[in-house]
């Protein structure tokens, strides 16, 4: 009798000190992966808060800006704010060695560029065009269709231009701020439901070191 009860005691013994190291090892779990959330969060954050410029097209047939300076690895955005179609070209002998061509529909060359448009290459109405400038210097570019009127312009890309995503607009990096909070939040709130659930389940007696 006194053997049973001894046994009995033992295992109750065992099955407490196994639900605290259960605890332990949620708790400890559950900060670690809060942290992890968080810093993932944070990465996202940089990543998209990348620099972005754009220039607008309009219907008076020109870029505006028609001269902007970006830093490297900026995303310029050229949008047709008008109706009348238009293309972002670059002059082919107008760009830093080493670094890519680029014209709107996707030419590896200005001639290519030419012959095609406007399909493809035109930009319509509400329509964009994108590049990311990675290699410093001057880039010179100009609209297909409005060269002989003038439609030309002018874009460099320096480490020495800050911050500000030169002459064109700067997206706002307040959302992002904002999302990453949001993230880390819901994220909290989750494993607070969590632990919650957890020891209304498996009780409040535990012990933490």
């Amino acid at each position: 009798m006194v053997g049973e009860q001894q046994a009995e005691g033992s295992r109750r013994e065992t099955t407490i000190r196994s639900d605290s190291l259960s605890r332990r090892e949620f708790l400890r779990t559950a900060g670690g992966a809060t942290g992890a959330a968080t810093a993932a969060a944070a990465g996202a954050e940089t990543a998209t808060a990348q620099q972005q410029t754009t220039i607008d097209m309009t219907d008076s047939l020109v870029f505006d800006p028609d001269e902007t300076t970006v830093t490297p690895g900026t995303t310029v955005t050229w949008e047709n704010v008008g109706s009348v179609g238009h293309s972002v070209t670059a002059y082919e002998d107008e760009i830093p060695d080493g670094a890519e061509y680029f014209a709107s529909g996707g030419f590896d060359s200005e001639q290519a560029a030419r012959n095609a448009y406007p399909d493809p290459g035109e930009i319509g109405g509400g329509e964009t065009y994108q590049h990311t400038f990675d290699v410093e210097g001057t880039y010179g570019y100009f609209c297909i269709p409005h060269e002989s009127a003038g439609m030309v312009a002018e874009l460099t890309v320096s480490a020495d231009a800050g911050g500000d995503g030169g002459d064109g607009e700067m997206l706002p990096t307040l959302p992002n701020s904002a999302l990453v909070i949001g993230i880390a939040t819901t994220v909290a709130m989750g494993f607070i439901v969590a632990l919650a659930y957890f020891l209304l389940k498996y009780g409040g007696d535990y012990e933490l070191e």
